[in-house]
């Protein structure tokens, strides 16, 4: 942010005092960054969208509650982070009720060949088998560069209960990587 433009305090204060531009202001800010978070948590553009729209929507209709002793971006990913929770349990509640079948489960789960040649892919794959928690942790940390201190106050877990999540996540991580890309 340059000099130039307004904090995220100030405009806070201009969406609570009624300017549409300063909230539109903040979502673009913000959106790329969320967006990126609820597309690695939740591995479908289409999930990261539905997260992205209500965490923003919460937002805004949650403005009067912003406490400006914490960072409006933390505020912002406390929003985000329990929305793709909820997402994920939902998606896992209706996947179990659709695909009873053990190998519709299996076919589904099997990546498809163009995935092995993109980075990006490949990693989303190897972050879709790994536990939410986990998954968040590792997210929150090495893609947002969240410290453990403000994972805390994200998540509601303890710091050593974050770094161990953190580094669970790199051990489960680090072989499918490696043989997506040296194998």
């Amino acid at each position: 942010m340059n000099e130039a433009e307004p904090s995220d305090a100030a405009l806070v204060g201009h969406v609570l005092g009624g300017d549409p531009d300063a909230f539109r202001a903040l979502v673009e800010r913000y959106y790329a960054a969320c967006g990126r978070y609820a597309y690695r948590m939740l591995g479908h553009w289409q999930d990261a969208e539905d997260a992205l729209q209500e965490t923003f929507v919460r937002v805004y209709r949650g403005l009067g509650g912003y406490d400006e002793r914490n960072t409006f971006r933390a505020w912002l990913y406390r929003i985000l982070v329990n929305e793709c929770g909820t997402l994920a349990r939902r998606r896992v509640r209706r996947a179990r009720r659709i695909f009873e079948d053990r190998g519709a489960i299996e076919r589904r789960a099997v990546p498809s060949p163009e995935h092995d040649a993109d980075i990006r892919d490949a990693l989303q794959h190897a972050l879709s088998s790994v536990e939410p928690p986990l998954r968040e942790a590792f997210l929150l940390h090495y893609a947002e560069g969240f410290g453990y201190d403000d994972m805390a106050t994200l998540t509601g877990a303890s710091v050593s209960a974050l770094k161990m999540r953190v580094k669970r996540a790199r051990d489960a991580l680090r072989p499918t990587l490696e043989g997506d890309f040296h194998g």
